[in-house]
């Protein structure tokens, strides 16, 4: 298991802050070869914090759940982005239908949603993000 150097704990008021952080975050990955958990409940942000790490490397198109597709990949100029939303998930297996392995690749980064429904089969992370639905917006904190 990987020890985490670094802990840094961000309150997030808004969505718009939410993908203000996922931009921010997007520049701590300017390179391939990483691998991305995010926690959280249902609603709690995950995948407009996507949306804002894909901003920040330059995508203008549409970001979208991959609650049913299981997986997004977006191809930009340096670096392919592949994100995953594992909630549907029954069986850690069934990622090996799909070739998860082939995704990993020094020129990726993978992000998931929902990793605990697979880590058997997910390499160590290099950050993981743990978002707290509180009542007045989200407490993320942030291991890298």
């Amino acid at each position: 298991m990987k020890k985490y150097m670094k802990k840094e704990n961000l309150f997030i008021a808004t969505s718009e802050d939410m993908e203000e952080f996922g931009t921010k975050l997007a520049d701590l990955c300017l390179t391939g070869g990483k691998v991305i958990f995010l926690y959280g409940n249902l609603g709690a942000g995950k995948t407009t914090l996507v949306r804002g790490f894909l901003r920040g490397l330059g995508h203008a198109g549409n970001v979208k759940s991959p609650t049913f597709t299981l997986v997004e990949s977006y191809e930009l100029p340096q670096i392919v982005i592949h994100h995953f939303d594992l909630y549907r998930i029954s069986d850690p297996e069934e990622l090996e239908y799909i070739g998860i392995r082939d995704y990993f690749q020094e020129n990726s980064i993978c992000i998931f949603e929902w990793p605990e429904k697979a880590q058997s089969l997910l390499p160590s992370p290099h950050i993981s993000c743990y978002i707290d639905i509180l009542k007045n917006g989200r407490n993320v904190t942030m291991m890298s």
